[in-house]
């Protein structure tokens, strides 16, 4: 595999291995494909948790188990000021 780079980041690569932080420019590669790959399975979970909460709210809506937008946008409001009073 061939890959081009940017001047900007053939700078960075060189000066992580100037560093002594990693011993070659595959290591700094590779160790950025792994953050990638890392920071893809927390996203890839956070959207499955966020699946699975909108059709508990989805179900909970067809039970007929929903508040009133005004009333949820007022205690977030009471919150918000109790939150600020307590911040000072």
């Amino acid at each position: 595999m061939s890959i081009s780079l940017t001047p900007e980041l053939e700078q960075f690569i060189q000066s992580q291995v100037a560093s002594g932080k990693y011993a070659s420019t595959e290591e700094v590669i590779i160790a950025g494909i792994k953050l990638l790959e890392e920071r893809e399975k927390i996203y890839q979970g956070r959207f499955e948790e966020l699946k699975r909460e909108i059709a508990a709210g989805v179900e909970a809506s067809e039970r007929g188990e929903v508040i009133d937008g005004e009333i949820v946008f007022r205690q977030l409001e009471q919150k918000l000021q109790q939150f600020c009073r307590v911040g000072r």
